[in-house]
């Protein structure tokens, strides 16, 4: 969150802009998290709200446009591109076009919101070859809802959320402590399960129902 703000701060609008265009086409950024960087920067009076707010609106729905419109100039033959296949499994393929041959506008609403389907999504409604109008209607339609919401609670909570700011330092310590403990006692009961196989095997040899006698 911090990293986000201070790099919108440093490139105000076109920050804003580049951040959620990079996210939109993949990149595993949070859409939420620039959007409330922007609100809060707003809020502080480092950028207009008026202008930083048409500015989130439209990096989140170019990148989408620009999906979509790969996945409809090249069709099918962005399915042979690894960096495609990263995020557009077969398995995903499938399932995708077979919701979109049932419910469009419910498909892009939903996909939009879930973070590593969202990118595979907007590029199979280009392939499935989507009707334009309806792809922009569905993802524009969630995107005016959802965005401003998302810039309004930020805006007007801003308080709250530097306050949740200065305390991330300290969850981050308790977490990176529970974290070395986790991994002590995997470690820990990994030893202890290898030298009691250890200790059943030796008893196995010397078992004489194994076929084996028994030392003196």
């Amino acid at each position: 969150m911090e990293a986000l703000q201070e790099f919108v701060d440093n490139f105000t609008y076109i920050g804003v802009f580049a951040v959620l265009l990079l996210g939109s086409l993949g990149v595993p950024i949070p859409e939420e998290m620039p959007i409330i960087a922007a609100a809060v920067l707003s809020h502080e009076g480092i950028v207009r709200w008026w202008i930083a707010l048409p500015a989130c609106l439209l990096g989140v729905l170019s990148g989408d446009v620009v999906l979509y419109w790969v996945g409809l100039h090249w069709g099918e033959q962005v399915l042979n591109w690894r960096i495609v296949r990263l995020v557009l499994t077969p398995l995903r393929e499938q399932w995708l076009k077979a919701a979109y041959r049932r419910h469009v506008l419910k498909t892009v609403v939903t996909a939009r919101h879930v973070t590593g389907l969202r990118a595979a999504a907007f590029l199979m409604a280009g392939i499935a070859r989507v009707p334009f109008w309806k792809f922009l209607v569905a993802d524009a339609g969630a995107a005016i809802l959802g965005v401003p919401l998302v810039f309004g609670l930020a805006y007007f909570f801003t308080d709250q959320i530097k306050a949740i700011a200065a305390d991330v330092h300290q969850v981050e310590r308790w977490l990176g402590l529970a974290v070395l403990l986790a991994l002590a006692a995997i470690l820990t009961v990994g030893v202890w399960r290898w030298n009691r196989r250890l200790g059943q095997e030796r008893l196995d040899d010397e078992d004489p129902a194994a076929g084996h006698s028994p030392r003196p």
